[in-house]
């Protein structure tokens, strides 16, 4: 892929090919002037992905961060990554790479702006302004054109984001997602009033379920990731493997990375280990933005498989932790229509999309076109079944 750096008046639009090339500090810096950041925007995040060998080009995942430079320093940045496949992305186009395949057109590599294995909307294109957003944009499109690659692609992009790449004429898809809500402007006191909100069924339910775990004589302890020493997280890397082994799958992340993450952003983590016998059994992980009150359900994994133990350590735990430290939102992840019976609420997300065939671009943008219409019903229909009393269905704060 071309590397040459790019002159337009002012600024100059250049390619690295590590994090490490960038300064954290100016980097974390335009992040903070965004409006939807995330912890896995972070150098430090984006930096552990690569030097910890989770995100590098022997895994599929060759870094070429796109940047644009004037006078005042960065003006703008994105993560870009060219792809060799679409595994660890969320966001499914594999029918599109075969689709070009049995065309005799190549669709790998193809060029991504995302967080590798992170399906969280947020922030993509850190941008002084809005027209150096659209400028990045346009050359992310011009990088993947002039180094003859099929096609580029944003992933859960915040709302500036979106609103630009419709701006620029990408085309755009939606997806969803299920998120909790805290309640707003009074937030819950306490898990039991959370309860009550929900329709009877669904909160008989969520009782049976803990009462299950209770009674199968396991307890539960939080930690902040400054609290966990090695041995905790060998023990959660263990569980986090056995997951990816049940489902014939192989981690994405290094035990490395987790170890860099501890060093380098321990006020992110938290971790709930579940112990039964004295002994621990299970781990979830998730990630916390303390400033913007925002949880993420990210990791879990057992080695003793006991009923409703995955609800409790993904779900229940962390939600019951959210309400007692006044958080705003939990989000669970992608997909999982089963979040709903949790008091998880569907949010559409949004990616954006540029192929450099016509023909494909034509065929992909009728194929959105009907998606997005599906999506809509998909959306209006899982509404019908919130699992809310009819009067205390949560609105975002």
């Amino acid at each position: 892929m071309r590397n040459k750096p790019q002159d337009d008046a002012d600024d100059v639009i250049r390619l690295v090919r590590s994090p490490s090339a960038i300064p954290a500090e100016t980097w974390n810096a335009l992040l903070a002037t965004q409006t939807e950041p995330t912890p896995f925007m972070r150098h430090e995040y984006l930096a552990a992905l690569h030097a910890s060998g989770s995100a590098v080009a022997k895994s599929g995942w060759d870094a070429c961060f796109l940047l644009i430079e004037d006078d005042q320093g960065l003006a703008a940045a994105m993560p870009v990554y060219a792809k060799a496949h679409s595994y660890g992305e969320y966001v499914f186009d594999w029918a599109w790479a075969d689709a070009h395949e049995r065309h005799g057109i190549t669709y790998y590599p193809k060029l991504l702006c995302a967080v590798p294995f992170t399906p969280v909307p947020g922030t993509r294109i850190l941008a002084r302004d809005n027209a150096s957003r659209i400028r990045l944009l346009t050359a992310l499109r011009e990088t993947a054109r002039q180094s003859g690659l099929s096609s580029a692609h944003l992933l859960f992009l915040s709302e500036a984001d979106e609103a630009a790449a419709r701006e620029s004429g990408w085309l755009m898809r939606e997806a969803v997602q299920f998120h909790w809500t805290n309640r707003s402007p009074e937030p819950y006191t306490g898990f039991e009033e959370f309860l009550q909100t929900l329709q009877r069924d669904k909160r008989k339910k969520i009782q049976q379920e803990r009462r299950r775990v209770r009674d199968a004589g396991v307890h539960f302890t939080s930690h902040a990731a400054s609290d966990i020493d090695a041995s905790m997280w060998d023990f959660f890397y263990r569980c986090y493997t056995l997951t990816y082994r049940a489902h014939h799958s192989t981690p994405y992340l290094t035990r490395d990375f987790f170890r860099r993450m501890a060093a380098t952003m321990p006020d992110a983590w938290r971790m709930f280990v579940a112990h039964r016998e004295g002994q621990p059994i299970a781990t979830s992980l998730i990630v916390v933005d303390s400033e913007r009150r925002v949880a993420f359900g990210r990791y879990w994994g057992c080695i003793e498989a006991i009923p409703c133990l995955h609800f409790e350590a993904c779900y229940y735990q962390p939600l019951q932790w959210c309400i007692e430290q006044g958080y705003a939102r939990f989000e669970g992840g992608a997909q999982g229509e089963h979040k709903m019976a949790r008091g998880l609420m569907p949010v559409r997300t949004a990616s954006a999309h540029w192929l450099a065939h016509p023909a494909f671009e034509q065929a992909i943008a009728d194929f959105l076109a009907r998606e997005g219409h599906g999506i809509e019903a998909y959306v209006n229909e899982l509404q019908d079944h919130s699992p809310f009393k009819q009067q205390e269905v949560p609105t975002a704060p």
